[in-house]
């Protein structure tokens, strides 16, 4: 289970790409979530995923 607040969900996901995957890719699947949700979520706030940092920004 993720974290439905974006903000929340900012940190958390930011958190275990940092620490333990190696993109968001791979988070995803290992969470089993889709990865729409997760762009979805946190463009309502106006973050992207940056591949090259691997976090959103």
């Amino acid at each position: 289970m993720i974290p439905q607040d974006p903000t929340m969900l900012l940190s958390f996901v930011n958190l275990k790409l940092r620490d333990f995957y190696r993109n968001l890719d791979a988070l995803c699947e290992d969470l089993d979530v889709e990865k729409s949700v997760i762009l979805g979520k946190l463009s309502e706030i106006k973050y992207h995923y940056d591949e090259e940092r691997n976090q959103f920004v």
